[in-house]
């Protein structure tokens, strides 16, 4: 191994990178980092592809439980199984890991660490095996670390992680097929600080295979431009989606221009979306649907989208729910497929043991609130709202069989077809009860609104 002035002494044919180059070989050296090519790995080779040679270094790196330090330059690699131990770092934007085609880039299984810092991992946008999760595919890894890195032009998923604990941060995820992160069983991972963009099916995915607990947390990232290239009605298209995974905390990310929700939630309980900005969403921004038991929705902002917020499926055991303190607002009746009854333009949706309070709800063409859907009400209150220019200012269903809610003290202006309407599934059914303090319902208490 070079010694940290021999390294150094060797820094000078870098030169020509500036001083990011030099810093970054002189903290490796500080490290005691191996330099790739004290192993045979060359920046640039001839041969090309150094499949062969990496594969060894790696090896040799993970016996001595050492760190590897890549120069700048093109590293053209395929089909590399990792080792027990990695630890590989870079020049950022400069060392690059290229994909050779032939099946796969990098996978691991049953790995104790992985951490990759300052590296490009480039797919080309290569066709992947069948058995291929991602450009990386990473399982059972008990420590992961990912930082400062560039995953991009993936044919499948950008990273793909299986039973992993760790944590994904400061990275740049763009051009996956699939999505930019997709993680599955985790085991106390957090994915804060990147930039994920431009995938075709999603963002950042975090799945389980049955309901459990998951606690992954999401946080601070930046989603942007995700497509839903394989079609469906929510499956995909979602720049942040939770399936399945309970005890999962979602906030402060800025989440635009996705085919359908900024952030989904299916089947996922004692789930927080909290502080998010959320703009030009395809479908409904903010949902939490199916069988799920704890949702809170606070804090956050929607501007443009088919739906606002959606707390709801009390038909599938959906339930227990905070919606408060949310901007909502610029919905549209346009959405990626043919709406279901009753519509899209609806601010916020609830259906049971549920509160919504603080909200403020703006240009909802069709419904500024809409409470329970036909016999599916149960325990809601609606306090302390203000519904400005909709369509219909608050919509809650009569349907024999609804439980109780509680409508008051919300503030209502501009609601063309009425304030608070009673709905007997799509269909209105009630004059505009913020007339009267007596609904004529024995489930429903409506007073003290101001309408205007």
């Amino acid at each position: 191994m070079l010694n940290r002035r021999a390294l150094l002494k060797g820094t000078a044919g870098f030169a020509v990178l500036g001083l990011s180059s030099g810093n970054a070989l002189a903290k490796a050296a500080a490290r005691g980092s191996i330099n790739a090519a004290e192993l045979g790995v060359q920046p640039d080779a001839a041969a090309g592809d150094q499949s062969k040679a990496f594969a060894r270094m790696l090896a040799e790196a993970s016996e001595r439980n050492a760190p590897v330090f890549l120069p700048p330059g093109n590293y053209v690699v395929s089909n590399l199984t990792l080792p027990a131990r990695v630890r590989l770092s870079g020049v950022p934007g400069a060392s690059r890991v290229l994909y050779g085609g032939g099946g796969r880039l990098l996978t691991a299984e049953q790995a104790e660490h992985i951490e990759f810092t300052a590296l490009v991992f480039d797919g080309a946008s290569g066709s992947l095996a069948d058995d291929a999760q991602g450009l990386l595919d990473l399982r059972r890894v008990a420590h992961l670390v990912i930082d400062n890195c560039m995953i991009t032009g993936s044919g499948k998923h950008g990273l793909a992680l299986e039973h992993a604990s760790g944590r994904v941060e400061r990275s740049d995820i763009s051009g996956a097929a699939d999505a930019g992160i997709y993680s599955v069983e985790a085991a106390g991972l957090e994915i804060s600080g990147n930039t994920v963009s431009d995938c075709g099916n999603g963002g950042i995915l975090v799945h389980r295979w049955q309901q459990a607990e998951d606690g992954t947390i999401v946080s601070g990232n930046r989603v942007q431009r995700i497509g839903a290239r394989s079609g469906g009605t929510g499956q995909n298209g979602n720049g942040i989606n939770a399936f399945r995974a309970g005890n999962v905390s979602i906030s402060d990310n800025i989440v635009s221009d996705c085919a359908f929700s900024a952030i989904r939630a299916n089947s996922s309980s004692n789930l927080q979306m909290t502080g998010n900005t959320c703009s030009r969403s395809g479908e409904t921004a903010l949902y939490s649907e199916f069988s799920f038991e704890g949702a809170v929705i606070a804090n956050n902002i929607v501007d443009g989208a088919a739906n606002g917020i959606s707390i709801v499926n009390f038909n599938e055991g959906g339930r227990i729910g905070i919606c408060s303190n949310n901007i909502v607002r610029n919905l549209s009746t346009t959405g990626p497929y043919p709406a279901d009854a009753p519509g899209f333009g609806v601010g916020i949706s609830v259906e049971a043991d549920t509160t919504v309070t603080g909200n403020v709800i703006e240009n909802a063409p069709l419904y500024g609130m809409q409470i329970g859907w036909g016999a599916y009400m149960r325990n809601v209150v609606a306090t302390g709202n203000i519904i400005r220019k909709a369509g219909t200012g608050i919509a809650v269903t009569v349907v024999e069989g609804a439980g109780n809610a509680i409508i008051s003290d919300n503030v209502i202006d501009g609601a063309g077809n009425g304030a608070i309407i009673g709905q007997r599934w799509a269909e209105p059914a009630t004059g505009d009860l913020a007339k009267s303090n007596d609904s004529g319902y024995a489930h429903l208490t409506v007073e003290r609104n101001r309408v205007s």
